[in-house]
């Protein structure tokens, strides 16, 4: 039989996490309203990447996970960067 550990995590964690999200949304829509060039998508981009990472890290677990989850979760994160990149590159050269 199997054992399997179960990390509880405190509210406290989740209510942190939660008014990061919120600042970051609010940062994200600040910066929108700014003029930034072509730097308004790379900081949107970078705004999001963090919050999705606040996400699968807290709320989806993935921080207390075995670590060869974690491994296979980045083989597949990595897989969709390498398509969206291919898109982009096919979408540039037309």
């Amino acid at each position: 039989m199997v054992s399997e550990e179960h990390h509880e995590v405190s509210y406290a964690t989740y209510v942190i996490i939660w008014v990061g999200l919120l600042v970051l949304t609010c940062l994200t829509v600040a910066a929108a309203a700014v003029n930034l060039g072509k730097f308004n998508v790379v900081l949107a981009l970078l705004i999001a990447m963090v919050k999705s990472s606040l996400v699968v890290l807290f709320f989806m677990h993935l921080r207390y996970e075995r670590p060869l989850f974690k491994f296979f979760f980045l083989i597949c994160l990595f897989t969709l960067t390498v398509i969206i990149g291919l898109t982009f590159t096919d979408t540039i050269f037309r």
